[in-house]
Parts: structure tokens; C-alpha cells; sequence
């Protein structure tokens, strides 16, 4: 059964069951006008415009997990699809703002301001199938203290205490995890919020945080600690039919990585560099059926 959501002053209300859905309606809290939004729509619209939902009419048309796309169903799009994310950033846009990025951090009072500026500018050039103009709502101060953190344990090695290193990665790792939970709960599409969320443990996350700065002795381990991580991550993403995977193997992201270093020592092709790999990682993040693994 499908799941609806229902915009109300502003706020996202749902999930809802169906037929609890359709009571709300009965009653009059979803209205002709309320914004409505289900898996399988490509955006927010207004409950008189769902064929069947105000009204008494046929049911609206629904989009089974897994089944093909309904076709002039008022907004609905291709639930059941799937495919690979695309990003098209600029060539010294990138640049320009992961520069900007790395010194707002370093500075520590500007990083919750410089943060949502740049998650507003990545998300804003990535396309998601059937999510059409992706964004990003978070504000500065809503996470402010972990996003100073993570800047202020950036030093956290200069005081000379010798357990200082492991507690700060550790505490570094922990406002990691409330970041990407802050960060999942704040992406839009067509400027309303998407009923996704995080639930992945933020021991799970810390272990994967310090496995991988531990494999990074043997050289080239980390790149495949980061590919399972990155499963691991999207396999914890919840709120749509649809599943996010990750597709790089670890040899994948270990040749592309020493590319990118080599040619970037070089100075000159940094920009370029930087748009080819970043365009081909986003590339890696896919939507599919959720249990299409398995099937």
C-alpha cells in the first residue's frame, strides 16, 4: 500500500497509510488545495489535482514496487524505475567552492554558513531519476555545533596529549553521522523536502570511519573499506520504494584516485581533474526497486 504525505503551514505531515490517508481527506484536513505527495510522483501537487483523490472518483493511479511507469498519470513518474544519478558541475565551480569549503571549515565560525552554501550548490547540479530539481533546505543553524566541531578537531592533534588523535577521530566520526542524518532529512525536490532519513547507528558509522583510516596502511585497502562503506550507507536510506546502491568497486575507485593525483600535481589540470572525478562518483549512486538485488 502506498504511503502519502501532506504539506500543512509549511511542514511535511506522513508518512500516511492509504486509507488513513483518504480519511484525512474525508475530513477535510487535506483540502483541494494542500500539497500532496507520494512514491512515484515527480512532485509536490495540489490533492484536486490527483485524478480520484478528492472527490469519490476511481482511485488514483498507483505504481506497484518494481512495476513500469504510468504514463499521464498526473504527475506520476516512473516509481518503479530506476537509474544512475548525474552531476554537471562546472569546471571552476567546484573549485572555486571546494576551496571556499576547506578555508570556511579550517576558520571554524564560518562553517555552518559555508556548508549549506555548498551542499546547496553540489545538489542543485545533481539529477536524480523522477526527482526533478534536487536541493538542499538545511539552514546554518540547525547542526551548527557538530559542523564548528568538525573544525575545531582539525587541530585537536597540536595540544600534545597523546590520546587526543583517537578521541578526536572518534568524536570527529560521531558529528559525521549527525551530519548525514541532518544532511538526508533536508534534500528537496521542487523545493519540498523528500521523506527520506538516515538509520544507520552511529557506531555502525564510526566503525566504518576508523576501518578506514586504518586500512589506509596498506595503501591501496581504503579504496575498497570506502566502496563497502558506501553500500553500507545507502543500504541504511530510508522513506521510498526506490533503493539507493552504490556501484564502484574498490579497483575502481583506487585507479581513478591515482589518476587524480597524479595529473593534479601537476597544478594546471586541478579543475579538470576534479569535475572528471567528482562527475563519474556521483554517477556510482543509483536508484532501483527496492529487493531487485535479490530478485
Amino acid at each position: 500500500m502506498a504511503s502519502w504525505f501532506y504539506a500543512s503551514e509549511g511542514k511535511q505531515q506522513g508518512p500516511y497509510p492509504e486509507g488513513q490517508f483518504r480519511d484525512l481527506v474525508a475530513q477535510g484536513v487535506v483540502r483541494p488545495d494542500t500539497l500532496v505527495w507520494t512514491e512515484g510522483m515527480a512532485g509536490w501537487q495540489k490533492a484536486a489535482e490527483i485524478p480520484g483523490l478528492i472527490g469519490g472518483g476511481a482511485a488514483p493511479p498507483m505504481i506497484p514496487a518494481g512495476g513500469p511507469p504510468v504514463m499521464g498519470g498526473g504527475g506520476y513518474a516512473g516509481a518503479g524505475g530506476g537509474g544512475s544519478l548525474k552531476a554537471d558541475f562546472s569546471l571552476f565551480g567546484l573549485l572555486g567552492r571546494s576551496i571556499v569549503f576547506v578555508i570556511g571549515m579550517f576558520l571554524v565560525i564560518p562553517a555552518p554558513w559555508v556548508t549549506v552554501w555548498f551542499y546547496k550548490w553540489i545538489t542543485s547540479h545533481i539529477q536524480v531519476p523522477s526527482r526533478p530539481n534536487l536541493g538542499f533546505a538545511g539552514q546554518p543553524m540547525d547542526v551548527w555545533w557538530a559542523l564548528m566541531g568538525n573544525g575545531l578537531l582539525a587541530y585537536a592533534g597540536l595540544i600534545g596529549v597523546s590520546a587526543a588523535p583517537l578521541l578526536a577521530t572518534i568524536l570527529n566520526a560521531f558529528l559525521g553521522w549527525i551530519v548525514i542524518r541532518w544532511i538526508a532529512a533536508n534534500l528537496t525536490s521542487n523545493g519540498e523536502r523528500l521523506p527520506i532519513s538516515f538509520q544507520g547507528s552511529a557506531i555502525g558509522y564510526v566503525g566504518w570511519y576508523l576501518l578506514l583510516l586504518i586500512s589506509s596502511i596498506t595503501i591501496i585497502g581504503w579504496a575498497w573499506v570506502l566502496s563497502f562503506w558506501m553500500r553500507w550507507i545507502c543500504r541504511n536510506i530510508d522513506g521510498t520504494r526506490r533503493e539507493i546502491v552504490f556501484n564502484a568497486s574498490g579497483w575502481q575507485i583506487l585507479w581513478r584516485t591515482v589518476v587524480f593525483s597524479l595529473v593534479s600535481s601537476l597544478i594546471i589540470p586541478i579543475p579538470w581533474m576534479l569535475r572528471w572525478y567528482g562527475n563519474w562518483y556521483v554517477s556510482q549512486f543509483a536508484l532501483q526497486p527496492r529487493g531487485a538485488m535479490q530478485a
